[in-house]
């Protein structure tokens, strides 16, 4: 069968980001997206309300479950919610039940791109820091960068979360909108690898950043390296946003849908 991405993130009512975003975005890598539902959100596309966690029970059984039945390729992960789950997910990882070397494309939700909190974000921190030497990528935004590193200084904190086991960092500057043009930087074991810039559209887009990480985790399954995977999805997730679907016609500051089966040029 095609490679096999298994993904721990939250069920998004509105099909903009979540679990929806990561089928969506790795099918259109080429591979085929299990998953793991790890919370339900009540949310639209323009905020989040409220969510009820599943448990770690529930979604180590969800996971263990994929694990034995499918030859999964590489693991993503989104919303994970609590510290119980992202406590579960780095069990999976130590205890080898994901087996080792298995690439692991992090996406460390603090808070949803609607502006809902999804949790208590100096423990998740915390939680994470312990998740983070099992990560392949880890995909923060700018403020999930600085919280995780503590640092300001984007580059520093970069290199002072591979410093701390993570094996690569993709940094994004779409969240500062004080600049022009959305810079990226790819770095590996520390050192900056892969400069490039894209470019920065108007509006704000739901379900963006987990588009992005899931495609790069389908590219990893179908056999990419980092780098090439990284390039492959700068181009599409361009794309997706130039052709976004506009839930509400006329007001402006109203996100937009990623359109996520748009035809790659």
């Amino acid at each position: 069968m095609r490679p096999v991405v298994l993904c721990f993130s939250g069920l998004d009512p509105s099909g903009g980001a979540g679990l929806q975003a990561d089928i969506e975005a790795i099918g259109q890598a080429g591979a085929h997206a299990a998953v793991a539902c790890t919370a339900i959100t009540v949310q639209s596309s323009q905020q989040v309300f409220s969510f009820d966690a599943c448990t770690a029970k529930l979604v180590a059984a969800q996971a263990t479950t994929v694990l034995d039945d499918l030859p999964v390729s590489v693991i993503k992960s989104g919303m994970l919610g609590t510290i119980a789950n992202i406590a579960m997910l780095t069990r999976l990882f130590a205890e080898q039940t994901i087996p080792k070397g298995t690439p692991f494309v992090l996406d460390p939700v603090l808070v949803a791109n609607s502006g809902g909190c999804l949790g208590d974000e100096r423990t998740l921190v915390a939680a994470f820091r312990k998740l983070l030497p099992y990560a392949t990528l880890i995909t923060p935004n700018t403020h999930e960068l600085r919280a995780l590193s503590g640092e300001q200084d984007l580059h520093i904190g970069a290199q002072k979360l591979c410093a701390q086991g993570t094996r690569s960092v993709l940094v994004k500057t779409s969240h500062d909108f004080d600049s022009g043009d959305i810079e990226q930087y790819l770095y590996i074991d520390g050192e900056m690898v892969h400069p490039s810039i894209l470019p920065r559209l108007d509006g704000e887009f739901h379900g963006s950043g987990c588009s992005l990480a899931s495609f790069i985790a389908g590219r990893l399954a179908m056999g990419d390296d980092l780098i090439t995977a990284v390039i492959a999805a700068d181009s599409w997730i361009t794309q997706t946003l130039m052709a976004a679907d506009t839930p509400h016609p006329g007001d402006a500051s109203a996100q937009l849908i990623p359109n996520r089966f748009v035809k790659v040029k």
